[in-house]
């Protein structure tokens, strides 16, 4: 009891002030993680192009589909679907089954500009000339396979590459006649075309394009268009046009983020006058450092730009609970008055986005405030952990002078 009577205070003392530091760890980690979101929001609007969203539409998805850049400009263009592109196909004439021997040469296959040779013996299967294929370390893309029909087994060629500079032709040469089977069965003269090779043309406006692909992506400057099916009777029609909802959807959650924030900030330093207990953070001087830096972000006006300078000005309010709310009308009448009012606050050279960015840097960085704090409590902790190591050795040795003692 003399023992625990000398160690009990300090016990207590130590045990108060790591829970405390350990409140303090816990509400830094609850602002870090709320500046955090909020910084996350405002990267996503740093840039002019983040709010210059095209939208584009296709009158016939069925035919076309289309997706629009930043880069694209509006407009209004006709298109028609004249042909698909296309990988060639071949088949082979019927053989009684998989096992029919090919007998022995040389088979050279050839994709567009490129080609690769396969070697049979006079054990060579069609299974085993389809296996070669296959197997090919330089084949540039031809795939072999067998189908059964009624008719018999039939050697099928397809190209992986779509075009019409992709098609496939197989020279054969036999260099043993008297094994009694002839390999240039595999030759292209005697197989047949299922698909050929073909480009996709369409026609903008009138005028004719012709791509290997069913994506186009450079007829029109930053507009995708994506082939589904030919129809050469119709014409149909891709527009692009600016997506007005684009920066009112930034907007928006930006708001939602910066409320947010605000709101975890003003919990952990809120003070109930009923219970009397305040907020983990309350009259902490980062706390309050920060509060002050972004309210001056948002308050103070963005120079230089012309047209919208505040938030207000953009229909971005403070309403009675402290939160910022956006008044619709104004801001769609702003945005139909000029366009790049978002863009010009937010993400011009010193609009908010890097404004807010400047700020948040300062406390999120490794080496920023709250980094600086969170590494202080836990280099406290640390110490407490000393301070119990020392006080326990100090206590034993009490008690083993007590036992001497008495």
């Amino acid at each position: 009891k003399l023992v625990s009577a000398e160690g009990t205070p300090t016990v207590n003392r130590l045990n108060g002030k790591e829970a405390s530091l350990q409140a303090d760890l816990s509400a830094f980690g609850t602002l870090k993680g709320a500046l955090s979101s909020f910084q996350t929001s405002i990267i996503s609007m740093k840039l002019p192009s983040d709010f210059q969203a095209r939208t584009a539409t296709s009158s016939n998805s069925d035919l076309f589909t289309v997706s629009a850049g930043t880069a694209a400009v509006p407009g209004s263009f006709s298109l028609k679907v004249d042909q698909l592109a296309q990988a060639a196909k071949l088949r082979s004439s019927n053989f009684t089954s998989d096992t029919a021997v090919m007998g022995a040469g040389t088979l050279t296959f050839n994709l567009g500009s490129k080609s690769f040779n396969i070697t049979t013996d006079a054990t060579t299967t069609l299974a085993g000339v389809r296996d070669a294929i296959n197997k090919a370390t330089d084949n540039p893309g031809i795939k072999a396979t067998i189908i059964k029909v009624d008719s018999g087994s039939q050697l099928v060629l397809t190209s992986d590459k779509l075009g019409a500079a992709n098609a496939i032709t197989v020279a054969a040469t036999d260099t043993d006649a008297l094994d009694g089977n002839d390999l240039t069965r595999l030759a292209t003269a005697n197989l047949v075309s299922i698909d050929a090779a073909r480009d996709a043309i369409i026609h903008i406006d009138g005028q004719q394009a012709t791509r290997d692909s069913n994506s186009f992506t450079d007829v029109i400057n930053g507009v995708s268009i994506t082939l589904k099916k030919a129809d050469p009777t119709k014409t149909e029609t891709l527009s692009v046009v600016f997506d007005k909802d684009s920066p009112k959807t930034k907007v928006n959650d930006f708001i939602k983020a910066y409320n947010a924030m605000a709101g975890t900030m003003a919990g952990l330093s809120s003070y109930d006058a009923t219970t009397r207990k305040g907020g983990p953070l309350l009259g902490d001087a980062t706390l309050r450092s920060v509060q002050t830096q972004i309210r001056q972000a948002l308050s103070n006006p963005v120079t230089g730009v012309a047209g919208v300078g505040t938030l207000a000005e953009l229909g971005i309010k403070t309403n009675k609970a402290g939160t910022l709310e956006l008044d619709s009308q104004k801001f769609d009448k702003v945005m139909a008055a000029n366009p790049d009012a978002v863009s010009q606050l937010f993400a011009s050279d010193n609009g908010l986005a890097k404004r807010f960015e400047g700020v948040l840097k300062n406390y999120l960085s490794a080496s920023g405030t709250l980094t600086a704090r969170v590494d202080g409590a836990n280099s406290k902790i640390k110490d407490i952990a000393g301070e119990r190591t020392k006080l326990n050795t100090r206590l034993n040795d009490l008690e083993a002078r007590y036992r001497k003692q008495f």
